[in-house]
Formats: C-alpha cells, sequence, structure tokens
C-alpha cells in the first residue's frame, strides 16, 4: 500500500514518464499491437482510467515510447573520435546490436513505419507521418555521426550514397537478424563494418575525389583492425 501511494503522488511529467518506461518494456517483449493498456497500468501500479488522464489513447503512449526509443536509438551511434575508424565503427555496431536486442519487437516496429496499434484511418495516415519522421530523425543523427568521422562537412554525393546505403544496410541487417537470429550477432556486426570499408572502396573505384577520401582513411588503419582483416580476407578469396 505505501507503494502506491508513493506512485499516486507522482507529478504529471514523472508520471508520464514512468509510463512510456513501462510501456518500452513490455514493448521489447512483444508487438505493441499486443499489448493492451490493461497490462500497461497493472505494470505500472495504476488504474486504467488513469492511463488515459495522462495519454488520450494507445497511439498516443505508443508514439511516445516511440520517441524515446528512437533517441536512443540515435545514441547510440554517438562515438568518441579516438582510434582507428574501423574500431569507432565496431564500436557503435556493438551498441547499435546492443539496442535491436533489448528492443526487438518495438525495433521492427519503429523500422517497418507502420501502424504497430489497432487504429482508425485518419489515425493511421497522422501515425505513419509521426513514425517516418522519427525514423528519419534516427537516420540523419547516424549520417552525420559518420560525417563527423569522417571530419567532412560538404560530402560529395557519391559518399552520401555510400553512408546512406550503408545505414539502410545496417537497418536491413538487424531486422532480417531479429528473424530468427540464424547468423551470430557478432559476425555481423564485423561484417557491417566491414560493409562499409568495401561499399566505400567500390565508390572509390569509380571517382577519383572518393579516392583521395579513402586513401587517408585507410592509412591510418592498424593491419589487426577491421578494415585490415577485411583486406586480408579478400586476399585469401582471391588466391
Amino acid at each position: 500500500m505505501t507503494t502506491g501511494v508513493r506512485r499516486s503522488r507522482m507529478g504529471v511529467e514523472e508520471r508520464r514518464q514512468q509510463l512510456i518506461g513501462v510501456a518500452l518494456e513490455l514493448f521489447a517483449q512483444r508487438s505493441p499491437d499486443e499489448v493492451s493498456i490493461d497490462e500497461i497500468a497493472a505494470a505500472a501500479g495504476i488504474s486504467r482510467p488513469l492511463v488515459y488522464h495522462y495519454f488520450p489513447g494507445k497511439l498516443s503512449l505508443y508514439e511516445a515510447a516511440l520517441k524515446r526509443a528512437s533517441e536512443d536509438l540515435a545514441s547510440r551511434f554517438v562515438e568518441p573520435h579516438e582510434g582507428p575508424l574501423g574500431s569507432r565503427l565496431l564500436r557503435v555496431m556493438r551498441r547499435f546490436f546492443d539496442f535491436v536486442d533489448q528492443h526487438g519487437p518495438g525495433f521492427s516496429a519503429l523500422m517497418r513505419g507502420g501502424p504497430a496499434v489497432s487504429v482508425g484511418a485518419a489515425d493511421t495516415l497522422s501515425h505513419v507521418s509521426t513514425t517516418n519522421a522519427l525514423i528519419d530523425s534516427v537516420r540523419q543523427a547516424a549520417y552525420e555521426q559518420i560525417l563527423s568521422h569522417l571530419v567532412i562537412t560538404d560530402p560529395p554525393a557519391r559518399l552520401e550514397l555510400v553512408i546512406r546505403s550503408w545505414i539502410s544496410l545496417a537497418e536491413s541487417t538487424a531486422l532480417i537478424w531479429l528473424d530468427g537470429r540464424r547468423i551470430p550477432r557478432a559476425e555481423l556486426e564485423v561484417q557491417l563494418v566491414h560493409d562499409f570499408a568495401a561499399l566505400t572502396a567500390v565508390s572509390a573505384a569509380y571517382d577519383e575525389e572518393m579516392r583521395a577520401l579513402l586513401r587517408p582513411m585507410l592509412g591510418s588503419e592498424p593491419a589487426d583492425g577491421p578494415f585490415g582483416d577485411l583486406a586480408t580476407r579478400l586476399i585469401a578469396l582471391a588466391s
């Protein structure tokens, strides 16, 4: 009873944040469409009507949870500018997959973009627009982080294509991995770092400006780093 009294005295914003956190925990276990307001209320230790006091409906709570999740995901791409680029990207991919692992159903709902809760036609359009904006904000944050590590503020078109293609590849890889986890996670983390190097190298083969960007990036990579490992594997494959 004492715990219930303490909870009832939460301020409005504190209660909203608590409900968002509870919803995220439940959405991490099952698809948001399968989680009821009653379950969220019970997990938060409050009544169903009180949930509606803080959120007009399940959709608004779901969107608030997606917003927090998208901010968390975007933060996973923040990495200190220390050490070789390949090692930095590997650390980023490990944090990215930490998020995917912890928020499987919620991550799928966020990246697939469609309504993960039952709503009317008008609400569906609004929700899709909101979700797409959140997804785009994550992608843009990841894109800007990669550019910052390359120390480039005005990227050429081919470099933008490489980075944005790689971000999309990371998303698709994570979604496929969640469907059965048939490939070891650690292998995919390294493979995605290799993919970045490979995409950059292929682009550089067609463009002198990209070659000029690639040379210093590879020149500072140690032989035992992720990029060096890729070179060793490719040489072995060719022989």
